[in-house]
């Protein structure tokens, strides 16, 4: 996108969710503006069991049901004046390092205005079980790696950087396999959203603050998929990046 067509559209963020009072069905040639196109993409968390067949924004099927869904859902609520394009292409079980084979037709080829990567917790937890070999060292040199292309392919793409978290205190997570190493991931997240000029999602903290009112298993059973409270936890927490992304 460029300078002058984000700008219009933070102006017409900044305007307030009720500048238009109803949603007309139009081309995009007759909205005469530019589509703000965002696209989510990670492993299971943002998947979330969306249909892979539909590859068309703006539907249920293809935005899955988890936070990308629900904060999707929120921004056509709030900002009926944008034309909003959001796809969601986050595949379960996937690290960084398969993020990038897939990377060209499924974020360059779309070209999306803004970038939401959320991607982490699969870099840890495959090594616990003999899958996977990587390290945090291997997961900021390739999420480097892949932010780096990503910024040389589409200069003027705007990035949120999502936290990958944990919740311990549950059954099914051992905490001593969890912490401190994968402190060192999340890390990697904020230190490469700095080094990008990228939003930073701190979902760790926002689980955190959320078990002061409800234990771990009501936001995740198994500590890392969210539930439909973990869910909307982070969509309301992506929804308020994305507004700071418009700033």
């Amino acid at each position: 996108m460029k300078r002058r067509d984000f700008m219009k559209w933070t102006a017409a963020a900044s305007a307030g969710p009720f500048v238009i009072p109803g949603i007309k069905k139009q081309t995009e040639d007759q909205q005469n503006n530019h589509p703000l196109r965002i696209l989510f993409q990670g492993d299971s968390i943002t998947d979330a069991g969306r249909d892979k067949k539909n590859q068309n924004a703006n539907t249920t099927g293809g935005l899955g049901s988890g936070y990308a869904f629900l904060a999707s859902s929120r921004l056509f609520e709030l900002y009926p004046q944008m034309n909003l394009r959001i796809h969601n292409r986050g595949i379960s079980g996937h690290k960084v390092h398969q993020l990038a084979e897939r990377w060209e037709e499924d974020t360059i080829d779309l070209r999306p205005d803004i970038l939401s990567i959320m991607i982490g917790v699969n870099d840890h937890w495959h090594t616990l079980g003999g899958r996977y070999d990587g390290t945090a060292k291997v997961y900021r040199n390739d999420y480097d790696d892949l932010l780096r292309e990503t910024m040389q392919k589409l200069p003027s793409v705007k990035l949120i950087i999502c936290e990958p978290f944990i919740l311990t205190d549950v059954e099914k997570i051992n905490r001593e396999e969890w912490i401190p190493v994968f402190d060192e991931y999340r890390a990697v997240s904020r230190d490469l959203a700095t080094k990008y000029d990228a939003v930073f999602v701190p979902f760790q903290s926002v689980f955190d603050q959320a078990l002061l009112r409800a234990p771990a298993e009501y936001w995740a059973a198994d500590g890392v998929h969210p539930s439909i409270a973990g869910a909307q936890l982070m969509a309301d927490a992506w929804v308020k990046g994305f507004q700071r992304r418009l700033m």
